[in-house]
């Protein structure tokens, strides 16, 4: 009972799902049967439906479509229809009982169509250099640009100014928004105090760990990176997890943030790039290049490639050979065309889509070239990429892209004045993501109320009314309940090194490995020239270590195994590599297995080097350092796939303590304590759910498996979900031992905190009589979880509003 009075309060914002494709299954069936005399130009009885406006503007006869109402539609009725002066189409085949039912799934679930897409292209398009607008005058004393700039056009349409949101929804809102978190109790009490929401949003962008935890979930998304699934057991493709969470927490200038997943200068961000690798036969658009072209396409310029990877789009302008022209940039060999999977005798040209700013040398080897891609992307005079940049931040904070959808940036945008001036500010302002998110956050626009927009509203000819409420992201949900009960898990899933470089702590830290070899490395004699070397230790842990990093270096190369799976390499002595260790370690015996390799042109000094911090849940630190007690064996194992071959060496000697020449200990005593403090800084910090693989519940709630691209996540609640959410085991158990730990910590008035730290607000009379009754006189667990879940139930707790 008490889960179905739970499950109504989620009804109110959940929406059917529907599974109709406008651009593939409806736009074929009405070019085919009614474009004829419909399409274009032609408007026979009065009736287009050459964009969406048309369609929904009816004919000299009244509405062809209903929304939500196919029965009742004319166009429906017209080609059921037996009569010859009724029928449509009125000559030649009829419209196949098959595809008429498309076209009514399509009706009942709102008429979805493909934003900007018209039969006959529209003249638009979108400009590409940087435009600075003119600010129009400020209104009523708001001189912010972005203000100055709506402030008109709402002026223009006659609409009135925004009224501010109260400090309760704004406090929450810009938290969520910023470092996707709720603000605790005693965040929400200094607020109160003193209500400064400019400081307030500096002090949020100041949070590094909060804000990069958050934002992970954004760009994980939108570049398809994940801790598990698809390609990763096979070795078909590699995560840029720690490179991007680095990024983040050092506020990566977005420049060259983008040149360095195009062009990658290591190993660490070149998984974007090389796609996924499927294994066995493929598809022509599945292949790694083609995937390239859709990927940078798609995430950095906006613009869908998927149809023109097949064949010339019919949704916009892009054409086959404009795709393989992009896929051909990172090909390795020459790259045959193929239209429908079908080969056409011709070879793709690497080509860049935007030729005035510069081109593609075609003849350059693939590095070269996807530098000339890199610097073209971000080209001063590319406003495209800094377009594309801020209407994605500017959805993410607002609710509604200023071009929507996100990725359709081929279309106008409702406001081109604040498109083109948040693009000109990200890049005069040293392309810095956090100054544009406190630009957008500090504008009256943004803290203005928001807009509640409720099922089945025809979102074209989007009118700006305000931010709109969002529903959490699964990431956002699930690390409000952990801040509600205290339950988040213990163990992360990426393989990110958390927190920021700390020179203070690292003041207080000593590095403590030694320098090893084998048996060449003794006094009076010298390794060899290309020597390589096994060399390995096995330890035994009790628990599960919370934290694991460690600093590894090799003169001259290296490749490092935990647990028999290969978790980094290097290759440049005279830097650290800084190795997350915290996967691939576990509770009971492990071993690191490191193939070393010398360099040179004959005999010379040879080392490897290894230092591990790793903490348990107390905050024990474990020392894990090559020593004496590590091994060395001349055999070298096979790998395949990022895992040891079999391998049974039976010559495992112990190893050489080599004594450090100068440069490796300058190195070492000048980088070391930096790296191994970084690792110690994130110790204390709640486990957020962008570092966890996505679980059941996650996926409910519509974390995507980012085998695919995914910039914009439903913001509706199907009856599927909510059913899922009221009634699935994660959450329930979350809230169990949230029950268990607020009644051991409780020491009077649980509901007043929950509902501040939960909505930011105190409970009104009628809450507080529910929330009495659900407790009882003496609160039970059973009482305190009920209470629980009619807080995290509430459409309330679920929206940023």
């Amino acid at each position: 009972m008490r889960r179905l009075v739970l499950l109504s309060l989620l009804t109110s914002y959940v929406s059917p799902a529907s599974g109709v494709d406008f651009s593939h299954q409806i736009v074929p069936i009405l070019r085919e049967h009614c474009a004829e005399c419909h399409a274009g130009d032609k408007k026979k009885g009065g009736f287009s439906f050459n964009d969406r406006e048309s369609l929904m503007g009816g004919s000299e006869n009244g509405p062809v479509v209903i929304t939500g109402k196919s029965a009742e539609s004319p166009l429906i009725q017209a080609m059921l229809s037996s009569d010859p002066d009724e029928q449509m189409p009125p000559k030649g085949k009829r419209v196949p009982p098959a595809q008429i039912a498309l076209l009514k799934e399509w009706i009942d679930s709102g008429v979805a169509w493909e934003e900007g897409f018209a039969f006959k292209k529209p003249a638009y398009e979108p400009p590409l250099l940087p435009r600075s607008p003119a600010l129009p005058a400020a209104v009523e004393g708001r001189t912010h640009p972005i203000d100055r700039i709506l402030d008109a056009q709402l002026a223009a349409k006659k609409q009135p100014l925004l009224k501010r949101a109260n400090d309760s929804i704004f406090i929450r809102r810009v938290y969520l928004d910023l470092i996707g978190m709720l603000p605790t109790v005693k965040d929400l009490a200094e607020f109160e105090k003193n209500p400064d929401r400019a400081k307030l949003i500096e002090s949020l962008l100041a949070r590094d760990i909060d804000y990069t935890e958050h934002w992970l979930t954004f760009w994980n998304d939108l570049l398809r990176n994940d801790y598990g699934g698809t390609g990763f057991i096979t070795g078909g493709r590699k995560q840029i997890s720690n490179w991007l969470y680095q990024a983040l927490i050092t506020n990566k200038p977005f420049d060259q943030f983008v040149r360095e997943l195009i062009s990658p200068p290591n190993g660490e961000s070149r998984g974007f790039i090389d796609g996924i690798k499927w294994r066995g036969d493929v598809s022509a658009g599945q292949t790694v290049e083609i995937q390239f072209a859709q990927s940078v396409s798609q995430s950095f310029l906006g613009i869908n490639m998927k149809c023109a990877s097949c064949h010339d789009s019919f949704i916009d302008r892009w054409k086959l050979s404009e795709a393989y022209g992009l896929a051909a940039i990172y090909a390795q060999k020459p790259l045959e065309i193929h239209r429908c999977d079908k080969p056409i005798g011709q070879t793709a040209t690497a080509a860049w889509l935007f030729p005035e700013i510069g081109q593609i040398d075609a003849k350059l080897p693939p590095a070269a070239r996807l530098k000339q891609l890199a610097d073209l992307m971000t080209h001063p005079k590319n406003g495209r990429t800094t377009r594309t940049m801020v209407n994605r931040l500017w959805h993410r904070l607002m609710g509604h892209g200023i071009v929507h959808p996100v990725d359709a940036m081929q279309t106008a945008p409702w406001n081109a004045d604040l498109l083109d001036h948040l693009a000109t500010f990200l890049a005069e302002n040293g392309h810095d993501l956090r100054k544009t998110l406190a630009h957008i956050a500090t504008s009256e626009a943004y803290q203005a109320q928001s807009q509640v927009v409720t099922k089945g509203v025809d979102d074209h000819g989007y009118i700006y009314a305000g931010p709109r409420a969002r529903r959490m992201t699964a990431e956002q949900f699930m690390d409000a309940v952990w801040q509600l009960t205290g339950a988040a898990p213990l163990k992360m899933d990426a393989g990110v090194l958390r927190g920021k470089v700390d020179i203070e702590k690292a003041k207080g830290i000593q590095v403590q490995g030694h320098w090893i070899w084998g048996d060449s490395a003794k006094p009076g004699s010298t390794p060899a020239a290309g020597e390589t070397i096994t060399l390995r230790k096995t330890f035994k842990l009790d628990t599960d270590p919370i934290t694991a990093s460690a600093v590894v270096t090799c003169d001259n190369s290296f490749i490092l195994f935990v647990n028999n799976r290969k978790v980094s390499e290097g290759d440049d002595w005279t830097k650290l590599t800084v190795v997350p260790l915290h996967t691939a370690l576990k509770k009971g015996a492990n071993n690191i297995t490191v193939i070393a390799k010398n360099a040179g042109n004959g005999p010379n000094v040879a080392g490897f080097y290894f230092d591990a911090r790793l903490r348990d849940g107390t905050g024990q630190e474990t020392l894990v350092n090559s020593d004496f007690s590590w091994q060395w064996s001349a055999k070298v194992p096979n790998t395949k796939e990022g895992r040891l071959g079999a391998f049974e060496a039976k010559d495992w000697k112990p190893v050489t303590l080599v004594k450090p020449v100068k440069s490796w200990e300058n190195m070492l005593f000048t980088q070391g304590p930096l790296l191994l403090a970084q690792g110690a800084d994130s110790f204390g910090h709640m486990i957020r759910a962008s570092l966890l693989k996505a679980d059941f519940l996650m996926r409910t709630l519509g974390r995507p498996n980012r085998d695919q691209i995914v910039s914009t996540r439903p913001n509706e609640l199907t009856t599927l979900e909510a059913i899922d959410l009221a009634n699935g085991s994660i959450l329930a158990d979350t809230i169990a031992k949230g029950a268990t730990k607020l009644m051991a910590d409780a020491s009077g008035d649980l509901i007043t905190p929950l509902y501040r730290h939960a909505l930011s607000r105190d409970p009104n009379a009628a809450e507080l009589a529910t929330a009495k009754e659900l407790l009882g006189d003496k609160p039970t667990q059973q009482g305190v979880e009920d209470l629980l879940w009619a807080v995290c139930m509430l459409p309330e707790f679920q929206l940023v509003r």
